[in-house]
């Protein structure tokens, strides 16, 4: 499927505190680009406990667990966000690549940072890093705490072309968001900052999103760290991936891995950005500011 053909926004739910607050977040977004919303739940056979050896009262109570998940996650959906069409889905296969194939027709994948993987989600072999190091479509992964509203994304901005389709994507969201833009670049102290390349990055970007006010944050100290302490006041925080196929979550780059790791606010790894067709036109502006217990427009309370 090429990339102007993505037409849905997938999240992957596993019954926990972070994935359902990911459900939120995807139909959120699913809301403002006026696109559907699949929840998927993967099931590994590998694990032993379904597949032709399995002990068939274990099999059934984790296909039970996930068809379970996967009703409340939708009925939530239905119930909190009606406007958005939403479906659900049991894939087979370890999490990561079960996710990371359905995300080749996807406008972006939405999962839980910790999930019920704890610290280990953020470590190498994770769903969070083997999907943020080699989907092809934006991975957005939030955590299961609540936050205010601070109507802010921030995107990680330097010399490399990989930052590019994280300019598009975060200038999109700042778009669809009705929010500003704070566009960091970062370089250790003393390194020499080359701000005319930075400049054109932005420069067509601004003309193209002349709706969207852009901050230009020039700081002096390691990227993972400017980074971090940007998102402590952001909604949303946007890093490019190199995107490296197989092995692209081994070689997940140390800044996008660290700022996984320390980032206040949901990140977004991009490796390619198209806006889908639908949500060309289309400008969600909020109204006056609710506090986290607002979403899609109506109470979550």
């Amino acid at each position: 499927m090429s990339e102007g053909e993505r037409t849905l926004v997938i999240v992957g739910v596993d019954g926990s505190a972070a994935s359902r607050t990911a459900v939120k977040w995807a139909a959120g977004d699913a809301f403002r680009m006026r696109l559907p919303l699949r929840i998927v739940h993967a099931v590994d056979p590998s694990t032993g406990q379904i597949g032709k050896n399995a002990n068939p009262g274990v099999a059934d109570a984790l296909l039970r667990r996930g068809q379970r998940i996967l009703l409340e996650a939708e009925a939530f959906v239905r119930e909190r966000c009606p406007a958005v069409e939403v479906t659900a889905q049991e894939a087979e296969g370890a999490p990561a690549p079960a996710l990371r194939e359905l995300a080749k027709g996807a406008t972006e994948i939405v999962i839980g940072r910790c999930g019920l993987g704890g610290f280990n989600d953020l470590l190498p072999g994770s769903v969070s890093v083997d999907l943020a190091g080699q989907a092809t479509c934006p991975v957005v992964v939030v955590s299961g705490e609540p936050r205010a509203v601070y109507e802010e994304v921030v995107v990680g901005v330097n010399t490399s072309s990989v930052c590019e389709p994280a300019l598009a994507y975060a200038f999109e969201q700042a778009r669809l968001r009705g929010a500003t833009l704070r566009a960091v670049h970062a370089l250790a102290p003393g390194a020499a900052h080359d701000m005319d390349e930075v400049h054109d990055r932005l420069k067509a970007l601004r003309k193209k999103y002349a709706q969207v006010t852009v901050i230009e944050d020039v700081r002096s100290e390691q990227p993972v760290d400017a980074l971090a302490d940007a998102s402590e006041s952001a909604d949303l925080l946007v890093v490019g991936s190199h995107g490296l196929g197989t092995v692209g979550s081994r070689l997940f780059s140390s800044v996008s891995r660290g700022v996984l790791f320390q980032a206040r606010c949901p990140v977004a790894a991009v490796h390619s950005w198209q806006p889908p067709a639908s949500s060309g036109s289309w400008i969600s502006r909020p109204g006056p500011r609710r506090g986290p217990a607002w979403w899609c427009g109506v109470a979550l309370a």
